[in-house]
């Protein structure tokens, strides 16, 4: 049971709140009062006020308030009995909901009833129907005889409630009186953790709040035209009108952005302090042993980018530097030469890849551009020649042992591995450089990871690449303790690629599909089929959200591939083969072996077969915006135009159909980013994922909000400069705690 007395923002919610609660919390990352508090209401119901009317997505965990226009006992057609049918008008839409053993409810949900319920999503001809969802029925102030009444599900709220008012005994506002407030918070929730019952927590919380110092002064809240931390934090959740949540949002998007920037203000500070061995060029090395054999000259986006990399390893400084630039804009190469100056110097490097098939693709890439002064150790290597290792979690135990000693041993001066390289049992002998490929895949604790194995206290110089664009306010966010190079020049040789949206539902486009993969095939060309799952042995797939059907598996779409194109050289290749097995796939296709490779998206990054002209992506409403351009980018790279099709069963006036339609319309990588980034809002941008997952942001735009951004930049460059560990800004930590919480751990480990 929870304890008496005031709690403040780091108080953890199992002093607070019963267990049981407590442990429901915990489920939704929810565990100190600072945390909760900032899990803040999706939107607000009030009565006579159009709610939002984005249609919901299938399977998705929704709460609604309205009012029920028609009640119905229906009579089941395959089953003695009858169910309740009732439509309830948020005004906004009408929602059908469904309930079975309706003896005791049917009295309870009659036309006129304002009531809540939640429940998940089921779609049908575009109606949003709720199978048997919680319910609750509210008083609305025209019948003072009705009090809430519902399910089981309510009889938590209510016991919630009481603990608030012995918790406070001057809030005499009851669980009847909550209900009639003017305005109703609708939290994010889940079927274990209903919206009443955050709603309810929050209260009880509130209740018991001691005063929260602010991060700003007065005098900068007046500046900026904020309110408070605290009242914001009432505000939000206790609105009177909405314009108090108004202004608790711009207070609470200050917050986020100020907590954020203090966190990556605290780990560039952290990087000055810490020391790297310095790389300064070495005449005769292995740099210019390859850049006297290169078949080509660099651009001078390359030059330029190199120019800051040499400036930055020539310091005891730790390099800590983002490269992105656009798909075959020759990032490898630029890595590759930077690589070459650590080794010079006498250090290791180690490229970390996302996935096997990249990884591989790496270190025969990088063999093939090094030739004999990558091969040291073994007969016909040149004077001064390293050694490339690949280390991977799926490679025979032979192999992989021989890996280690190499990277241990210091034998291997370019270690090229997946996440097998952050495994404790991975020693380096010397690392003075870590280049993590495709950085949206890895998270800051993995970053770190490798960063911890260099040797002598120093730590190693860092280099990022991505060739998913990023936009300014990301990269001052995500990656906001990295300088930023940018490669804006594409090599001599690419092509146009044209891109389509084809409906998998029109049977003469779907033929002229694999006639035009045919016609590429004849003129001696290769074409990559991609889908977004195995098949059979895998747990079964949702249906898409809006298409209503399971997507097409791998395993379906090779027998299919072989009777549309049955006289094609036909193979298959995903993530669960053998390693040996995927090695000899990709390298039949690079050789042309193959004419067809149909595949999941491990060959979305890295792969480079010049004779691929054709990308056919199979149901890619399942693929998001990033994906679809890096998988488009493995075509048109041989110097002859490339053609993707991309492939959906949704219907075309979805949003899913509009989104498909907008990257087939335009191939500027930063306008995809700007879409990819609305479209899956800014991910866990501090946590171990990058992409997917419960967005930490609840009110800050990456993409609206730069000047707030660099307004918190500034600002907290400022506070951690006078306090590293902020002990002298309570308010400034309160924060920190409530929006980062344990994803800045880090600087515990320092």
């Amino acid at each position: 049971m929870a304890q008496p007395g005031a709690v403040t923002p780091a108080t953890p919610l199992a002093q607070v709140l019963d267990a049981g609660m407590a442990d429901k919390l915990v489920g939704l990352g929810l565990e100190t009062v600072g945390q909760l508090l900032f899990y803040t209401p999706r939107r607000y119901a009030q009565a006579g006020v159009v709610a939002s009317d984005e249609l919901p997505a299938e399977g998705e965990w929704i709460t609604i308030v309205g009012r029920i226009t028609r009640a119905d006992l229906v009579n089941m057609r395959r089953r003695h009995g009858q169910f309740l049918k009732v439509s309830v008008d948020d005004d906004t839409r009408v929602y059908e909901a469904s309930f079975f053993n309706p003896r005791y409810i049917k009295n309870k949900l009659r036309p006129g009833a304002r009531v809540m319920m939640a429940g998940k999503v089921k779609l049908y001809n575009g109606r949003v129907q709720l199978s048997h969802p919680e319910w609750a029925v509210l008083p609305d102030g025209s019948d003072p005889d009705v009090a809430v009444v519902g399910n089981s599900m309510m009889q938590q709220l209510y016991a919630v409630e009481q603990e608030a008012r012995e918790a406070e005994s001057d809030d005499e506002v009851g669980l009847d009186e909550a209900f009639e407030r003017a305005i109703l918070p609708i939290y994010p929730a889940t079927k274990d953790v209903q919206t009443w019952d955050i709603w309810g927590a929050v209260r009880q919380v509130l209740a018991r709040l001691a005063p929260v110092p602010d991060a700003l002064t007065p005098e900068q809240r007046a500046e900026r035209g904020l309110v408070g931390t605290e009242d914001a934090l009432r505000n939000i959740h206790l609105p009177d009108q909405l314009a108090d949540v108004e202004a608790a949002r711009e207070r609470l998007r200050f917050d986020e952005a100020y907590a954020m920037q203090l966190v990556l203000a605290q780990r560039a500070r952290l990087g000055r302090v810490e020391t790297a061995r310095a790389c300064p060029h070495v005449p005769g090395g292995l740099e210019d042993a390859l850049r006297e054999r290169l078949p080509f000259t660099l651009t001078d986006g390359q030059e330029a980018v190199l120019a800051e990399i040499d400036e930055e390893l020539d310091r005891s400084a730790p390099m800590s530097r983002l490269l992105q630039g656009e798909v075959g804009s020759g990032k490898t190469l630029v890595a590759l030469l930077a690589m070459l100056r650590v080794v010079d110097n006498g250090q290791q490097c180690a490229l970390l890849a996302p996935t096997e098939v990249l990884a591989a693709q790496h270190h025969r890439t990088i063999r093939a551009m090094l030739g004999d002064l990558g091969i040291g150790g073994e007969l016909g290597a040149a004077d001064r020649a390293t050694s490339v290792s690949l280390l991977t979690g799926s490679q025979r135990t032979a192999e992989k042992k021989q890996a280690l000693l190499d990277v241990v041993t210091g034998t291997s001066g370019i270690v090229i591995g997946t996440h097998a390289l952050l495994q404790e049992n991975v020693e380096f002998f010397d690392l003075g450089l870590v280049v993590v490929d495709e950085q949206h895949r890895f998270g800051v604790e993995q970053r770190d990871v490798l960063r911890a194995k260099a040797a002598g206290g120093r730590v190693p110089h860092h280099l990022v690449m991505t060739a998913t664009p990023i936009p300014r306010t990301v990269a001052m966010t995500v990656f906001g303790d990295l300088e930023t190079s940018t490669l804006t020049e594409l090599p001599k040789g690419r092509q146009e690629i044209s891109s389509s949206v084809v409906p998998m539902g029109n049977t003469v486009w779907m033929n002229r599909v694999w006639e035009r993969a045919g016609e590429e095939i004849a003129d001696g060309r290769q074409v990559y089929v991609v889908c977004s799952r195995i098949g059979d042995d895998e747990k079964k797939a949702a249906p898409s959200s809006e298409g209503g059907r399971e997507p097409v598996s791998l395993l379906d779409l090779f027998d299919e591939v072989g009777a549309r194109l049955p006289d094609a050289g036909i193979d298959m290749l995903h993530g669960r083969m053998p390693p040996d097995d995927k090695s000899a796939v990709m390298d039949a296709f690079t050789r042309g072996e193959t004419d067809v490779l149909v595949s999941t998206t491990v060959i979305e990054v890295g792969v480079d077969v010049p004779n691929a002209t054709v990308m056919i992506i199979v149901d890619a409403d399942r693929f998001g915006v990033s994906q679809l351009h890096q998988l488009r980018g493995r075509v048109g790279r041989g110097g002859l135009p490339g053609l993707c099709l991309l492939l959906t069963g949704v219907p075309e006036g979805s949003s899913a159909f509009r989104r498909l339609t907008a990257v087939a319309g335009t191939t500027d990588g930063f306008e995809l980013a700007r879409l990819d980034l609305a479209e899956r809002r800014e991910g866990d941008v501090l946590g171990a994922l990058q992409s997917g997952g419960a967005s930490s942001l609840r009110f800050l735009s990456l993409l609206d909000d730069a000047d707030v951004i660099a307004d918190a930049r500034g600002l907290a460059q400022h506070v951690v400069d006078d306090s590293f560990d902020l002990a002298d800004h309570p308010g400034a930590a309160t924060i920190v705690d409530a929006v980062v919480g344990s994803r800045a751990d880090f600087l515990d480990k320092s």
